[in-house]
């Protein structure tokens, strides 16, 4: 299954009971709300795919993994319910990858930001590269990482989500992240496939049910996150109004 068109691409491969869930976007693999909703639908559908036990999700290209929203998008925002609506997608795609009852593999092909890091932070399991390098820049376009930190602190911890929010403009290297817990594995960019595929198969021959009942033990005490991600991006949509991040954004464009 696949669809294209100027919201980004998104594409599903199946092979035995392994799912290959790509997108992709012109703009370093940024996410319009559209590329969102329907990767959260494809999301979801996969969770009810009695056929699939595990999903590997992966981007376009062999560069940038993710950029986050999309700019384009974000100067379009009008008002503050256009703002909420837009920063709910990354609540709807979080959530919908934390109540998924598959696994989920990242495969990190480059660097990842914001949003990005958030969807990295998702995955139940992920392969990155040495050119793997993550960052969260919100703060320097005038907002933050609210919708998506429950996520990245969950899997690296207060204080290094803090470090890297705090400094915006600073990359974390592959190894940095790897060393938080971030990433599961790195792997050369020549192996990332195989490892992955190897890794994908390994985890397929396990007993369904077995792999089930940990993906909900992996996902205790998160179950705030039905409310939690939604009063965060309403913060966001608030936020992302303010002249600051107007013309941050305008910068950034150009």
């Amino acid at each position: 299954m696949s669809s294209e068109n100027l919201n980004g691409s998104l594409e599903t491969s199946f092979q035995n009971t392994i799912a290959t869930v790509q997108f992709g976007h012109p703009a370093s693999n940024s996410f319009p709300r559209a590329l969102l909703n329907q990767l959260t639908t494809e999301i979801n559908s996969l969770s009810r795919d009695e056929n699939v036990s595990v999903i590997i999700l992966k981007s376009e290209g062999n560069r940038a993994f993710c950029s986050g929203a999309s700019f384009d998008e974000l100067l379009q925002v009008e008002n503050e319910e256009q703002g909420t609506e837009f920063f709910s997608g990354f609540a709807h795609l979080l959530n919908a990858m934390r109540n998924c009852n598959k696994l989920i593999i990242g495969r990190v092909q480059g660097k990842a930001v914001g949003g990005g890091v958030g969807i990295i932070s998702a995955c139940d399991y992920v392969f990155g590269t040495p050119e793997s390098a993550i960052k969260l820049s919100e703060l320097a376009i005038g907002i933050g990482p609210f919708v998506i930190e429950p996520a990245v602190s969950r899997k690296i911890g207060k204080t290094a989500m803090t470090q890297m929010t705090l400094a915006p403009h600073e990359w974390k290297s592959a190894e940095w992240a790897f060393e938080k817990g971030l990433y599961s594995a790195l792997s050369d960019s020549a192996n990332l496939d195989q490892d992955v595929e190897n890794f994908a198969q390994k985890l397929s021959s396990y007993n369904p049910e077995a792999l089930f009942e940990m993906k909900k033990i992996i996902w205790e005490g998160t179950e705030q996150w039905e409310s939690l991600l939604f009063e965060r991006a309403t913060i966001t949509g608030k936020l992302v109004l303010s002249d600051f991040s107007r013309n941050a954004l305008l910068q950034f464009k150009k």
